[in-house]
């Protein structure tokens, strides 16, 4: 017992040395945290039905590690209304997506219709992404189907396509099979790496949820800086 305490120790000591070298290297490249504004959190725990056919990443009770971007990323998507799939939803209805509001009340969640539905965002111009976070609705533990995250450099998305985040174990999107892990929906949304990558138009796929078959969505924001 004493020689695990032991070794429970170094390994812990062992995390947090790394953990400072690397955010003195971020500190060193001009890295500096990525400042979200979080919504409360809703919920506690898990629900004790879920699919059996789910892949999940481990839902955390520790805050999410801030991600290192250059310093300037501002929020790209702020106050656009982005296209969608569903004919059904207004622009009025499209702009709660962008403007800001993340908590969990039921007027802001927008609600699409049934199937595999997408939003995409018109950036006005190339910029260098360097997150996509979002919230579909956090009110209660689910986990959405067929999330695929994509940037291209034109609006019908056929030049340059990339797929940074897919999870559509099932192709439903048609955009390849995903590999990626599905995830609970919690108040700090899903945070997606963009690394960089330049492009003016970004699209977000969904098709339900453990809850429900409607597709909701509450916030996407889009963290970068216009290219020079």
């Amino acid at each position: 017992m004493k020689q695990l305490k032991k070794t429970l120790r170094l390994t812990f000591a062992s995390t947090l040395l790394l953990s400072g070298l690397m955010l003195r290297a971020d500190a060193a490249d001009g890295l500096v945290p990525l400042e979200l504004k979080l919504p409360a959190a809703a919920f506690k725990g898990t629900p004790k039905d879920l699919p059996a056919d789910l892949l999940l990443e481990p839902l955390s009770d520790k805050p999410r590690p801030a991600l290192m971007v250059p310093p300037g990323c501002v929020n790209l998507a702020a106050g656009l209304v982005p296209a969608c799939t569903d004919t059904n939803a207004s622009a009025a209805k499209l702009a709660k997506i962008t403007d800001g509001q993340k908590e969990v009340y039921e007027e802001q969640i927008v609600l699409l219709r049934k199937g595999l539905q997408s939003v995409a965002f018109d950036l006005k111009a190339p910029a260098e992404i360097h997150a996509i976070v979002v919230w579909h609705a956090h009110d209660a533990s689910k986990v959405y189907r067929s999330v695929v995250v994509q940037l291209a450099d034109d609006a019908g998305f056929t030049r340059k396509v990339r797929t940074l985040y897919n999870n559509d174990k099932e192709n439903t999107a048609g955009q390849g099979v995903g590999t990626d892990r599905q995830y609970f929906e919690t108040h700090e949304g899903k945070l997606v790496p963009a690394k960089g990558e330049k492009a003016q138009f970004v699209r977000l796929y969904s098709k339900g949820s453990t809850e429900s078959a409607l597709n909701e969505y509450t916030e996407v924001e889009v963290w970068g800086k216009p290219v020079k």
